[in-house]
């Protein structure tokens, strides 16, 4: 584990480098493992606990906005110019894991998602598959429009795009996009309805 100094130089809040106070609480209530050369950028209101970041390589950004609630979430950005951003008013559950891996990746979750427990989101499979000495699963990045719920133990592989207002259901694996607006569940996931929309509130 590297010392704190070299750990959070680079992180801000809300926009301003952290203070040494602000770094060390960030630092008690979550287990950070940063290489130099990247950087973290935290929004304003978050709750953000037990968590774990580990980002190595060159030029990686985790980034989260304003009034975000994570609770024991993994956090992986392993390789170079590779980006994790998380939108404003978003909920992420525990047990999640949210891995970024190889080069000039991205996953981009929107504003006012909702992700369940045991969520995973995944840009690689960690290894190389080779036919005829060509590798064919290379890492391809993954984006949550706005508005998106995805459910407990949901899996969401590389090269997905998920449009906004959209649920995932429990349990499924996502291998393809979902457009806006539609429901899809199963594994591999399918679309099951279409024109729908959610919202946080329950109705009695």
């Amino acid at each position: 584990m590297l010392p704190l100094k070299s750990k959070l130089t680079c992180t801000k809040i809300n926009g301003k480098i952290m203070n040494t106070l602000e770094k060390i609480k960030f630092h008690i209530r979550n287990k950070i493992k940063m290489q130099n050369n990247n950087s973290m950028h935290i929004g304003k209101n978050n709750r953000i606990t037990n968590c774990r970041i580990n980002i190595k390589g060159e030029r990686n950004k985790l980034i989260i906005g304003d009034d975000t609630k994570i609770r024991n979430v993994f956090f992986e950005i392993i390789g170079n110019d590779c980006t994790i951003e998380i939108g404003n008013d978003c909920l992420i559950g525990e047990n999640s894991y949210i891995s970024a891996r190889e080069n000039f990746i991205t996953i981009k979750i929107g504003n006012d998602c909702g992700l369940s427990r045991n969520v995973k989101i995944m840009t690689s499979d960690g290894h190389d598959i080779v036919r005829d000495d060509i590798r064919i699963n290379q890492a391809k990045s993954i984006k949550l429009e706005d508005k998106v719920w995805v459910a407990d133990n949901v899996t969401i592989l590389k090269g997905v795009n998920i449009g906004s207002h959209s649920v995932v259901g429990i349990n499924s694996t996502v291998t393809r996009s979902i457009g806006c607006h539609q429901i899809a569940v199963g594994c591999p996931a399918k679309i099951v309805a279409e024109n729908i929309s959610w919202r946080s509130e329950l109705t009695y």
